[in-house]
């Protein structure tokens, strides 16, 4: 897909700075700033790494204020200006400079960002970039045009804290120092140090704070938005028509200035991921059966796209018997790795883009951090306890070793995760944390107790659970069936008793009929809550339908024909939105449009009616299974792709609001919501 705007975006500082790019380095460091160059967020910068992979993200490098100008050498050239091509909002709300005015043109090639500045007959361009697997990133300005020399100025700013926090300068002194090579920059003692370099050239140290830098963005969401950074370093070179100088931050004193060749391994890497989605992904494996009917359908070029955005949410986690071991950021800029999006994510961010040897690694990973028949809800960003209050999760953890099984057909993991598995049911029949437990009356399971949130819908201020759902929610017990229907068939496989399984799984089948609510023409949310069954219109019942465990791949389906086309009819008609399904119906009177202000406020609005992007692929899914038209399913996920070219570039955002226009908010990118439109768009093409 080509994600490219010329001056009608670049030039309007409104729409450049909400658009956000990204570039990752699979260890849970990340770069991330605006088109224009403006910072808008706490969590932006160009080096914020993960010093406790995947975890332990803290700021380093928040920007690079660039100057070009005139070479001392040729003094009546380019009318003795010089450019700036940085951009600053100031705390009294002034901009200056407007370097943004000067950008021509802004594309991502593949998931690098890519700016060209035109400044008189120069054009000059910047890539930015991160190596795998370290925190290090490159930015490599190249001089494509000019009639003469130029001379190009970086100045550094610099931090050191936690992604979340912010920094007030105070007189803070740091330990900057020139070094072989660049900069040496210690905020502290036993503060990791961060090396600044460039391959040729001039590097000087400094130490002035810049104080009050504007963030807008922080401020919508009623937070600080005051920033001050360090200027520690100031780098001068002069450039002559088609060369090139590269700048290198970096937690390793080691760090390769070779910026041809480490940009030639990105791309390598970006595209050995495309080779690796087109040959082996489950599409592929389709198309190569000569009684594949839809084998010549063409693959979309924002398809392709998601495929680069899927591999930026796959990160190490490294244990002490298991230092390869991987996990799944939830999204940027701020979540963790937390259990429920890591298994909702898997199938589509690797077994639909040919990599299940990754969904394997995640799997194993996790399995150990079962506890008490649970799955971790998030690992902290400081610490090393996770927390378990979640009961969808470890639900979920069975959804993903069947999607990985069904593509796999690993008996060996299998065997091994088998053990585990039994456990978490036997847990789950006779009750671990959280009052989660099968109700032996109906087989249906129980969650929640006063002053928890178990389910995704899992916003909490305080003392105050914004969606409690205490009872038995809906997608839970869709879960719990699919998790005993995946039980007794691995069961099976493996020569174990499975009748047990399959006898709950029945008696669950029959008493799901009680979700239905009759009066209304779909499902009621919840079952058996303090309040009695809740009918409240949300669009938990839709996985009630379009799980894959369910219908198609042989499980009985848990609704009638007729209440899956009530169901899908009445989300369509009242949650479907462009990018999703809004949290809750707007005819309900706790429903809230817009997503924004201070915490009390967003986190009031998250669940209660906000859109969530992960459901769309949901909603596509049970629409085809009841429809069966493949040409309105595909016509659902056509706006995704307008979406790539807004917010967060070439990636999917976390939310939107549920009024129109459905502005994005939120994360720019969420790994479910990536994984679950190219899952649905893969599904179709299947």
């Amino acid at each position: 897909m080509s994600i490219k705007f010329g001056r009608e975006i670049c030039g309007d500082l409104s729409s450049t700075e909400t658009r956000e790019w990204l570039v990752t380095n699979g260890i849970g460091g990340y770069a991330s700033g605006t088109v224009a160059g403006l910072l808008t967020r706490r969590y932006h910068g160009l080096l914020v790494a993960a010093l406790q992979p995947p975890l332990g993200r803290t700021l380093l490098l928040a920007k690079l204020d660039e100057t070009i100008g005139l070479c001392p050498h040729f003094v009546n050239e380019y009318d003795n200006l010089t450019y700036a091509l940085h951009t600053n909002r100031w705390a009294d709300g002034n901009v200056e400079p407007h370097g943004y005015r000067h950008i021509e043109s802004f594309a991502l090639e593949g998931t690098i960002p890519t700016w060209k500045f035109a400044c008189a007959d120069a054009l000059l361009e910047k890539r930015i970039w991160m190596q795998q697997g370290a925190n290090t990133t490159y930015v490599r300005y190249t001089l494509s045009r000019a009639t003469q020399p130029l001379t190009l100025t970086l100045k550094a700013l610099v931090n050191y804290r936690d992604y979340h926090g912010s920094t007030q300068g105070n007189n803070w002194q740091m330990n900057v120092e020139q070094i072989e090579g660049g900069i040496k920059i210690a905020a502290y003692d036993n503060a990791t140090p961060l090396y600044l370099s460039i391959d040729t050239g001039t590097a000087t140290p400094a130490h002035n704070w810049h104080y009050n830098f504007d963030l807008a963005v922080e401020r919508y969401r009623g937070l600080s938005d005051r920033e001050d950074h360090l200027h520690a370093a100031t780098f001068e070179v002069t450039l002559n028509p088609g060369e090139s100088l590269t700048f290198v931050a970096s937690t390793d004193p080691q760090r390769n200035l070779d910026g041809a060749e480490a940009l030639k391994l990105r791309h390598n890497q970006e595209q050995k991921l495309i080779n690796l989605w087109k040959l082996d992904s489950p599409l592929e494996r389709l198309r190569q059966r000569p009684e594949t009917i839809n084998h010549n359908q063409d693959r979309p070029d924002w398809i392709e796209q998601l495929v680069l955005a899927a591999d930026q949410f796959i990160v190490d986690r490294p244990l002490p018997d298991a230092p390869n071991g991987k996990t799944i950021i939830a999204g940027y800029h701020w979540f963790g790795d937390w259990g429920r999006d890591t298994m909702i994510s898997l199938p589509g961010l690797t077994i639909a883009t040919g990599r299940s040897e990754i969904a394997r690694s995640i799997l194993l990973t996790f399995a150990k951090y079962v506890d008490k028949g649970m799955l971790p809800n998030r690992f902290p960003d400081a610490g090393d306890i996770p927390e378990y209050n979640t009961v969808d999760a470890t639900l979920w953890y069975f959804e993903a070793i069947r999607s990985y099984y069904d593509a796999t057909a690993d008996d060996d993991l299998l065997e091994e995760l088998f053990p585990v598995l039994a456990e978490i049911i036997d847990w789950h029949c006779r009750g671990t944390r959280y009052n989660i437990h099968l109700d032996a009356s109906d087989g249906l399971l129980y969650a929640g107790e006063a002053g928890v949130q178990l389910t995704w819908m899992d916003a909490k201020v305080g003392d105050w659970v914004v969606t409690p759902r205490i009872g038995k929610p809906i997608e839970v017990n869709a879960l719990w069936y699919c998790a005993l229907r995946s039980i007794a068939k691995f069961a099976r496989q493996l020569g174990k008793p499975y009748k047990e399984y399959e006898a709950i799984a029945d008696r669950t089948l029959i008493k799901f009929s009680r979700f239905w609510n009759a009066d209304t023409g779909y499902c009621y949310d919840v079952l058996d809550s303090p309040d009695g069954d809740d009918p409240s219109l949300r669009p938990n019942q839709i996985l009630a339908i379009s799980l894959p465990g369910i219908g198609m791949k042989g499980y009985a389906p848990l609704l009638t024909p007729t209440q899956q086309r009530g169901v899908v009819d009445t989300c369509g008609r009242s949650l479907l939105t462009s990018y999703g399904l809004r949290s809750l119906a707007p005819s309900h009177p706790q429903y809230q449009g817009h997503y924004g202000g201070n915490q009390l406020q967003r986190d009031g609005a998250y669940h209660q009616g906000t859109t969530w992007g992960w459901l769309l692929g949901s909603f596509v899914l049970a629409h085809l299974q009841v429809y069966g038209d493949r040409t309105q399913a595909r016509q659902f996920l056509e706006p995704i792709a307008h979406h790539l070219l807004a917010h967060g570039l070439g990636t999917c955002s976390e939310i939107f609001d549920g009024d129109a226009p459905m502005t994005p908010r939120g994360c720019i990118a969420q790994a479910w919501t990536v994984a679950e439109v190219l899952r649905a768009w893969i599904a179709i093409e299947q």
